[in-house]
């Protein structure tokens, strides 16, 4: 049974995906997209997934989209290793930290990526009106008018102060998780763990790194987290290099203005 997955190396939505992939053993076929050319924007594509956004895989002819559907997908279809608690309770504690991730906090994640750093990519060698006509091409026009001002404004964008304590309160939630158990829903390394590895190693890529200071059952999490196999596979292999350069530069840069908005009232 042949998996096709389509999606972005540095993507959060792909990285979880390939995480899961890679924990189930299990192989794919390859479409890189360039999210920055707009692959995800052409009809072959929006055929498939009208969303135009990644990932998105094909099974047996079958198509399935949406990061976290796709991943209990994976999970019903390759049971073994189980990344599900068998016990309810714990199993409804991982559904209710993944359910946060489409409540904002993967909007959250993409604005502080895109206001320190990823602008940098959408405004080189063009003018405004060049960079609004690239952002046209985004089908949800809510996530269109954010990134236009994300991208335009940066730090100083309406969306970045939400965002950048929305981020925080992620990780002062997964701090107190983490105090009694190693995962955060619950003794088992499921699902949620999956979901959250791309978004606390987003905050790292972008330097905002200090929050781990105070957070050190998190700091632990995440070496765990990098320690497995599926991490080197599904996302360490697809770091791309320039992103990381890009990140780390403009995040180092950033470090005392995201502290002033994050503490300012």
């Amino acid at each position: 049974m042949t998996i096709e997955l389509f999606h972005n190396s540095m993507s959060t939505c792909s990285q979880k995906v390939r995480v899961t992939l890679a924990e189930k053993g299990q192989e794919f076929i390859s479409h890189h997209f360039n999210l920055r050319a707009g692959d995800q924007h052409k009809p072959e594509y929006l055929a498939i997934n009208p969303n135009g956004v990644v990932p998105t895989i094909i099974h047996d002819r079958k198509v399935v989209y949406e990061s976290a559907v796709i991943d209990e997908y994976l999970e019903d279809l390759f049971p073994n290793p189980p990344l599900r608690s068998f016990k309810p309770f714990e199993r409804a504690r991982m559904r209710l930290w993944i359910k946060q991730l489409d409540e904002g906090l993967h909007a959250a994640s993409a604005t502080i990526s895109a206001c320190i750093a990823f602008r940098y990519q959408f405004m080189e060698g063009k003018n405004e009106q060049q960079v609004k006509a690239t952002l046209d091409g985004y089908v949800d026009p809510l996530k269109r008018k954010r990134m236009t001002e994300n991208v335009l404004n940066g730090i100083g964008s309406q969306f970045f102060k939400p965002a950048i304590q929305r981020i925080f309160k992620m990780v002062d939630e997964m701090e107190r998780a983490l105090q009694d158990c190693s995962w955060i829903s619950g003794p088992e390394f499921s699902l949620a763990d999956i979901a959250f590895a791309p978004y606390v190693t987003r905050l790292l890529h972008l330097h905002q790194d200090w929050a781990f200071e105070t957070r050190p059952k998190l700091a632990s999490w995440l070496e765990c987290i990098q320690n497995r196999e599926s991490y080197k596979k599904g996302m360490k292999d697809w770091f791309d290099p320039d992103f990381l350069t890009l990140m780390a530069e403009k995040g180092r840069e950033s470090q005392k203005r995201v502290k002033v908005v994050l503490n300012s009232s």
